[in-house]
């Protein structure tokens, strides 16, 4: 489709103005920052404060054997034994001076019950708190009436650890399948922000050129198309620049951090966040496995014919319109593709292998996020991964043509703001 090559003059300005940029320098250096810091302090905050609340919470213990005694003594900070009745409670609770209390009897500890009164509210640490003391010493009190051994008790509450083995060729590896899932996330959703800023980007491009009347001096030197395609291969030359960082800095923080983590590990910490974790189904160790060359490739592959697919559209959209506002209308179509296979991002992580997360996977618009999770998370059939790219190839030709007729006839049409049927008009006659 490319007539000359007039459009790499385009795309070489669109790269080199861009990235000289303080915006894209600083986002560089603190994107990977930004990522580490959204993903690992709130798992780590949430691990340390699953179990934490400032609510202290009075015990009614009415059982012939005082169980209610053991929760205290387990955790004297947050609960404690009162004689008043619930009536008292209540309205002490109402008076601001209570937090909450709970009622056990032999009937209750009987059917593994518990009656928690309070204004309401409290958060998760709340709950997690009284399920955690009160639950524990309910269920270890009902073994032990069942005639269950203490030293049996004491082995099914340990938590259980359990370690996935990998068969290669090579042998059997340990498999890091909960690091490898999460670490798909974790680049599904730098695929939809990149397709998402990048693709933004190329719509803005457009307009301003179109607003500031630049497009009629590039069109009486270049040809539409070019001018589209240059726009599209320039700035998506930004956000590979940008991609290729982030890989070398990902690949040297894999071969690094393991040991300077090792240098500053604290025993008693790391038990502290270890156990913590377990009760969340976090990772309980700090072990960084090797980032797959394969897994790269594929990231870098499918943010690249994704960006294309998406920023032809976005290029159209934004050569149909005079101002950013008019576009928020005609958009919504492809920002309708990106958004959905996030909504689905935790069903293919759950289960990659299944046929839902397999369909998903190929329909085109959602490939370059759902088949990278995929990828991360599982072993895909090469089959799978060839067949997405030749339909995303496809829908990219499809897109491209769209675009272009678009492109030829709004990129000079000023005033009007187009709806659908106008669109499909230009079309036909384009």
């Amino acid at each position: 489709m490319v007539t000359n090559l007039k459009f790499w003059t385009i795309a070489r300005h669109e790269y080199i103005s861009r990235v000289k940029t303080k915006g894209f320098i600083i986002s560089t250096i603190l994107g990977p920052v930004f990522l580490l810091a959204l993903v690992l302090i709130p798992a780590i905050v949430a691990a340390l404060s699953i179990d934490k609340t400032e609510m202290t919470i009075a015990i009614v213990d009415r059982t012939t054997y005082g169980i209610g005694k053991e929760i205290v003594k387990a955790q004297p900070d947050k609960f404690w034994i009162t004689k008043n009745s619930p009536a008292e409670l209540n309205e002490t609770i109402l008076d601001g001076k209570l937090d909450a209390y709970l009622v056990l009897n032999n009937e209750l500890v009987k059917d593994n019950k518990v009656e928690v009164y309070s204004k309401g509210g409290g958060g998760i640490g709340f709950i997690a708190l009284i399920e955690k003391y009160v639950g524990g010493a309910i269920t270890r009190h009902n073994l032990i009436q069942a005639g269950v051994d203490t030293a049996t008790i004491n082995l099914l509450e340990k938590n259980i650890k359990i370690e996935t083995k990998k068969i290669t060729e090579e042998g059997i590896q340990k498999d890091y399948a909960e690091f490898y899932s999460i670490f798909g996330y974790v680049m599904g959703f730098i695929v939809y922000i990149m397709l998402f800023m990048y693709g933004a980007m190329v719509m803005r491009g457009v307009i301003e050129e179109k607003a500031n009347r630049i497009v009629e001096i590039l069109v009486s030197s270049a040809k539409p198309f070019d001018i589209m395609f240059g726009k599209i291969v320039g700035i998506g030359s930004v956000g590979l620049t940008q991609i290729l960082i982030w890989v070398v800095f990902l690949f040297l923080l894999t071969l690094l951090l393991p040991s300077v983590v090792g240098m500053f590990q604290n025993p008693e910490n790391l038990q502290k966040i270890s156990t913590a974790s377990q009760q969340i189904g976090a990772i309980d160790k700090f072990e960084i496995p090797p980032i797959p060359i394969g897994l790269l490739i594929a990231f870098v592959g499918y943010f690249l014919l994704g960006y294309f697919l998406f920023s032809t559209l976005f290029a159209g959209i934004g050569a149909s319109v005079d101002q950013e506002q008019d576009a928020q209308y005609i958009s919504t179509p492809v920002y309708l593709p990106l958004v959905i296979p996030i909504l689905f991002v935790t069903n293919v992580m759950a289960n990659p292998d299944g046929l839902f997360a397999t369909i998903m996977s190929l329909v085109p618009f959602f490939s370059p996020i759902l088949m990278t999770v995929r990828i991360s998370a599982t072993t895909v059939p090469i089959w799978q991964i060839i067949l997405s790219f030749m339909l995303m190839l496809l829908t990219f030709w499809g897109c491209i043509w769209i675009s272009a007729k678009i492109y030829r006839v709004g990129i000079l049409i000023y005033g009007k703001k187009p709806n659908f049927r106008e669109i499909l008009r230009w079309l036909k006659q384009a």
